[in-house]
């Protein structure tokens, strides 16, 4: 009899994440132009899946056996095996995406909205059509006669292809391939001239089908088939050991080798026909591990993201303004704040611009002396980093720990690195073989005689942009509790030979996980003792080995254990002898769930922490990060507050199962309850009391 599994496979685990949001553009009772755009972030996600998870599993592959049988108990099952389960649900993913798809377009067209082919368009259109190609699309045009080369073309990542096939009437002319790049730098969705009360709107594929006899004019071809082609490569950075060159130059070096990457993916269109398709495969040397996938007729579809809303306001949702803080007053000091009271700002629900006027604040304020931060990511016209440059243009002391390696971020953090060294920002890098990943701001200020130090502790990055969409939670603090050992992981980034000590911060790689065992254990201790006893884990992904079976080992001692996790999950909840006494779900709904928050009963003095980190192998041991303890009662009980809400969620909540089948937690008879907003509706309520 084969052993039952306790723990699910991460990448089928990832893939049952991508399905909830791909549920979402399946959700009726959402605005349509809001389904439309989640349509867009699955297609993003399973591009990045592809890029690094895929990527990855096709590298263990090439290893000998040895290393193989390591990375077998690493994924629970052998590489090869793993790719054909992976591809088998992509292939069944991708099947509910088209219907989903063809069902929203048929919506669409009930408000009038009509997105057409090359074939649909009547004379006016077409006339527009050609003049929009002639002026804005030829020019960047780029197309390759495959007769004319010797080896076919090197296909870029990210790119979208079509793949012609051009043949004529006359029988002397000779059937022929060409492969025409479409133009990223050009919008993909074209808006058509209204007829009526009629929205028009052509994709960019089929505005250059239509012109393909302009386009291929010098032959005698009179017939034209194009399908879409799509390539995804292993995004990995390899990064060498060249001694002559410094860490900014191997990470720009190994950058630009990114689009080079091997295979992981080719996505074709399911129409395309046979020979063609044979033709195209044998020239690029793929095979089935390579992850051949059928698709429609339009790929690249993270571009439905920026979708047109045509102003039509009922197709969007309802727009909720960031709250301001209720402790912080217009045109007030913050620090002034801080000092009475530590703060947790909970974007998007409240304004990320309180984070950047501190900085703002910090930068000209006179007693403040110096300014320490980790970014890992940052926007691209980032108020943040002009907030910096700002304070060392007035003579503060500021180091900036920026992270090189963020991945699909290197260019930007490149960028910005060279324009805050300028200006005269010590610039860092972090630390050889640890990703920085913790979230941390330190500003010393004069107060008096005394250098008082004020801290700054985040789940998410110090990001404008994400802060409109992810959800995440910073606490500002002047505690010395915190604010101490805040200083000392700033003074580890300077010293790396150096060992400090942490009594508040759980501090990965060297203290986190013997500290999260060791509160775990308090609760099996106190549950054996008659005392009550509880965890309640919310995270992006749960997936570390060690920590699963510490949790098991807790549920069968009696520890009841709530878990809301709303990516990755392995471990399996609800098994009778097992994991009986741990529930959890996952929450996908308008805003990403980021925040990472930790509660331990610990006898009923209960026990809050913020993190940076997800329970993965990575970020336990092969990261910096930083788990940091919310002392205050206020801040708990906002905290308390925020996963009630979301525990009591049973509009946008999945049970997480081992069947993985995402099933709505649905309550009958009892209110609805849509945590996100309903939390929304909480700070609001704390505003303006």
């Amino acid at each position: 009899m084969a052993k039952t599994k306790k723990i699910i496979n991460r990448e089928i685990s990832w893939l049952s994440f991508n399905h909830r949001v791909l549920q979402e553009a399946d959700d009726t009772s959402l605005p349509l132009m809001e389904r439309i755009k989640f349509l867009g972030i699955f297609s993003n996600n399973l591009d990045e899946f592809f890029k690094v998870r895929v990527a990855t599993v096709k590298r263990m592959m090439d290893y000998d056996r040895n290393i193989s049988r390591d990375m077998r108990k690493t994924i629970g099952d052998k590489p090869k095996n793993v790719l054909k389960q992976i591809q088998a649900e992509v292939i069944e993913l991708q099947s509910r995406f088209q219907k989903i798809y063809q069902g929203i377009i048929q919506e669409l067209e009930r408000e009038n909205i009509f997105i057409i082919n090359e074939k649909q368009l009547n004379s006016s259109q077409g006339e527009f059509v050609k003049n929009f190609f002639e002026e804005k699309v030829r020019p960047v045009l780029a197309v390759i006669m495959l007769h004319n080369v010797d080896t076919f073309p090197y296909l870029k990542d990210k790119a979208i292809y079509l793949a012609t096939k051009l043949t004529g009437t006359d029988e002397s002319v000779k059937t022929e391939y060409a492969l025409i790049e479409v133009p990223g730098d050009v919008n993909r969705f074209l808006v058509l001239p209204p007829e009526g009360n009629k929205k028009f709107l052509i994709i960019l594929d089929d505005v250059i089908r239509y012109c393909l006899k302009d386009v291929f004019t010098i032959f005698h071809f009179d017939r034209f088939e194009a399908y879409t082609i799509k390539i995804t490569r292993d995004a990995e950075l390899d990064v060498d050991n060249d001694l002559s060159q410094s860490f900014i130059e191997k990470i720009s070096k190994s950058v630009s080798r990114r689009n080079k990457g091997q295979p992981v993916r080719f996505v074709y269109d399911r129409s395309i026909p046979e020979d063609m398709i044979n033709y195209i495969i044998g020239e690029m040397e793929l095979d089935n591990d390579d992850n051949l996938i059928p698709g429609g007729r339009y790929h690249n579809f993270r571009d439905f993201m920026n979708f047109p809303d045509f102003g039509m306001p009922h197709l969007v949702n309802e727009h909720h303004t960031p709250l301001p803080h209720w402790c912080i007053k217009a045109n007030s000091s913050i620090f002034d704040v801080i000092s009475e009271r530590d703060l947790l700002l909970h974007c998007p629900y409240q304004r990320f611009m309180d984070f950047i006027n501190w900085l703002r604040e910090a930068a000209i304020d006179p007693k403040v002396v110096a300014i320490k931060i980790t970014l890992y990511r940052v926007a691209k016209n980032s108020k943040v980093i002009n907030a910096l440059i700002n304070a060392a243009r007035n003579g503060k002391q500021v180091t900036v720990i920026i992270e090189l390696q963020a991945r699909f971020d290197e260019k930007a953090n490149i960028h910005w690195s060279r324009k805050m060294e300028e200006v005269g920002v010590r610039v860092l890098f972090g630390i050889r073989g640890l990703k920085v990943h913790c979230k941390l701001v330190l500003v010393s200020r004069r107060e008096g005689r005394t250098l008082v130090n004020y801290a700054g502790i985040s789940t998410g990055n110090f990001h404008e942009g994400n802060a409109e969409v992810y959800s995440d939670t910073t606490l500002l603090t002047k505690d010395t509790r915190i604010s101490s050992e805040v200083k000392k992981v700033f003074l580890f980034f300077d010293n790396t030979f150096k060992n400090f000590t942490y009594k508040s911060l759980l501090l990965s790689p060297n203290y986190a996980r013997r500290r999260l065992i060791n509160l775990i254990d308090n609760e099996i201790k106190n549950k054996e003792i008659g005392r009550e006893a509880w965890i309640i884990i919310k995270t992006n992904s749960l997936v570390d080995k060690d920590m699963i079976k510490k949790l098991y080992q807790a549920s069968n001692a009696g520890v009841k254990i709530r878990l809301i996790v709303r990516g990755i999950c392995s471990i399996i909840p609800g098994e009778p002898g097992m994991s009986e006494n741990i529930e959890g779900i996952s929450i996908v709904d308008t805003f990403l769930e980021h925040s990472r928050i930790f509660v331990f009963c610990n006898n009923d003095r209960n026990l809050f922490f913020i993190s940076s980190a997800d329970w993965m192998s990575r970020n336990l041991d092969h990261r910096i990060e930083v788990t940091c303890p919310v002392f205050d009662k206020d801040l708990q009980e906002e905290l308390r507050t925020q996963i009630e809400l979301q525990w009591k969620d049973n509009v946008k909540a999945r049970i997480l199962d081992r069947e993985q089948t995402n099933r709505y937690r649905r309550e009958t008879g009892k209110p609805q309850v849509r945590s996100q907003m309903e939390f929304y509706k909480y700070l609001k309520k704390k505003s303006v009391n």
